[in-house]
């Protein structure tokens, strides 16, 4: 084996794990959060969870990246560590798909209906549509699809390069020698670990064993210990994404940990014992790349059998590891690993941010009660409100500009794009609140008593208010287009309440209704109040531009604001008479 050989073996493998990297991520886009969704919504039914588990990882082509996943998962409370233990046991069982689909490069040519199915034969071709696909939708659905046949072409031509590339070292001795050392179970075991470990990924390692085989050098006494190295060697993703989380997150991946050092222990137990009084004699047999995909899938199969009836034990075990201590649950579901599934990502962000307009409404509608009767314990309930909308607007905020950061389709750009938009508004709304709060402790404090034609106005605006609110954030929440276009035709007659309500003041002052003091007052809550349905017009106009990514909001609001025709005219006329303007 030259030096060229070598640089071949590197490029195959740069091929290789680059197109498993460009297939998974095409394949997660493709499936829009979907597949996470269904694991979010795992019941406590364990042997469900094996299957799900299986059926997700086979879909994506990563163990880690569902078991980053699921430590998300607990660490944020969506899931309990008892649904995470039959997931983790199923995404070992997916992992397999990944070296029976390599095991057709292993395929024997000679019957051309059977080299149909060897990657030389069919890569040219997936490849070709895979980049037409991408040519005709740059952005949507049809990229995705192209992604996934270009990323599993480059991956087959990378496991075509790195069999070529070794293919001499079948005639070299002191390759097999090495060969020959990884037969003692636990070098085999550490070197599969560890090899493993440094490009954490299982499936790719599997598939260079896969490579390797090719020589005719890899026996199935040398490949055991090794496969099962691989298993342990991929826990060291998780173990990673766990730290920094809650106890939970960090006994789920050592639930993965010990599942597979268990699982290592008992069939090496097994097999050897066994071998003595048997003897084996398939271990000195060449073994070929479908002969791994067997024996990985064996070991997979029946590590599940075997501790599924356990899992409760190794949830204690993980317990044991990791003992409790006390923890505030600091914010909800956001968690940094879900940013690995960005689709899924931009869900749970909307999940928080309907949580920040829940809070948003009930600031609101505290504070003017407020305005209409002061109670200090609401007082208190509103300015801890706003401290959380201050938080959730600093920790989604940067979240979603991390967010951003990745790939992302077309659709979830947008979806960020508005959500960025929606939470200052909601922040702000909740900032008025506060500032109505302060208001209503002056009226009082200095026992303040507003003519009764002021009282009528405020009640009114605050009527219009209330419901502006309520229109808005039922929009938002429910992504409703139609509803959204009835928040802009109230906000121009919130506005014409306002500018009535100040040229009314100024007859009271003249009239010496009010004093200056009340005055001042009562155009500070007029104002705040105005403020507030113009943050909400902007939400409105945010999820009209959620349904439309190429949505000029200016010209859109200036198009409402002069048209004397259609719905808004039909609504602006219909809130005029119900607000009396």
């Amino acid at each position: 084996m030259t030096i060229f050989s070598v640089f071949a073996l590197l490029g195959g493998l740069a091929l290789f794990l680059y197109g498993m990297n460009l297939m998974g991520s095409g394949l997660e886009k493709a499936s829009g959060g979907k597949l996470e969704r269904v694991l979010e919504k795992m019941t406590n039914n364990p042997i469900k969870g094996v299957f799900l588990g299986a059926f997700v990882t086979a879909v994506i082509q990563s163990s880690s990246a569902v078991t980053v996943m699921v430590v998300g998962f607990v660490n944020s409370g969506i899931m309990q560590l008892s649904q995470a233990v039959g997931i983790i046991m199923g995404a070992n069982i997916g992992t397999t798909a990944t070296s029976w689909i390599l095991s057709l490069s292993g395929l024997d040519s000679s019957d051309p209906i059977v080299a149909l199915f060897k990657p030389t034969s069919f890569a040219p071709l997936v490849a070709f549509i895979g980049i037409i696909f991408i040519f005709l939708d740059k952005n949507g659905k049809k990229k995705d699809i192209g992604s996934i046949l270009i990323g599993f072409s480059i991956l087959m031509y990378g496991m075509t390069a790195m069999s070529d590339a070794v293919e001499p070292l079948k005639d070299s001795p002191e390759f097999a020698k090495i060969l020959l050392m990884f037969s003692n179970p636990v070098l085999g075991v550490l070197a599969g670990a560890v090899f493993t470990a440094v490009i954490q990924s299982s499936s790719a390692s599997v598939g260079i064993l896969q490579a390797l085989s090719s020589t005719g050098a890899i026996t199935a006494g040398s490949a055991v210990p090794i496969l099962l190295g691989q298993n342990i060697g991929t826990c060291v993703t998780a173990l990673i994404s766990s730290v920094g989380t809650s106890k939970n997150a960090k006994r789920a991946a050592m639930v993965h940990l010990y599942f597979n050092i268990i699982g290592t222990v008992l069939f090496l137990i097994i097999f050897y014992s066994l071998d003595l009084f048997i003897d084996f004699a398939f271990k000195y047999e060449p073994l070929d790349a479908v002969g791994i995909a067997v024996i990985h899938t064996v070991f997979n199969v029946l590590s599940t059998a075997v501790l599924l009836p356990f899992s409760k034990q190794l949830e204690k075990l993980a317990n044991i590891s990791v003992k409790d201590k006390a923890e505030k649950d600091d914010f909800p579901a956001l968690d940094e690993r879900f940013l690995l599934s960005p689709s899924f990502a931009v869900e749970q962000s909307f999940n928080v941010s309907v949580s920040m307009a829940d809070i948003c409404r009930e600031a609101f509608t505290d504070a003017v009660s407020l305005v209409r009767k002061y109670d200090a314990k609401l007082a208190d309930k509103v300015r801890s409100n706003e401290e959380l909308l201050d938080k959730y607007e600093d920790r989604l905020g940067s979240y979603l500009v991390k967010l951003a950061g990745h790939d992302l389709t077309e659709s979830d750009n947008n979806s960020v794009s508005v959500m960025l938009h929606a939470i200052g508004d909601f922040e702000r709304i909740g900032d008025h609140a506060l500032n109505l709060l302060e208001l209503a402790e002056e009226i009082n404090q200095k026992k303040m008593i507003f003519s009764e034609s002021a009282t009528e106005e405020l009640e009114k605006m605050i009527k219009a208010l209330v419901e502006i609110v309520e229109l808005t954030i039922e929009a938002y929440k429910t992504n409703d287009t139609e509803l959204s276009r009835h928040v802009e035709p109230l906000e121009q007659v919130i506005d014409l309440m306002k500018d009535a309500a100040k040229q009314n003041h100024i007859k009271r002052l003249t009239n010496g209704e009010c004093t200056i003091e009340q005055g001042f007052v009562f155009t500070d809550i007029a104002a705040n109040l105005e403020r507030v349905s113009d943050h909400c017009s902007n939400i409105a106009v945010a999820v009209i531009r959620l349904k439309n990514s190429v949505f000029d909001t200016h010209r859109y609001l200036n198009a409402v604001k002069n048209s004397h025709e259609g719905q808004f005219e039909e609504d602006y006329n219909a809130y005029k008479q119900k607000y009396d303007q």
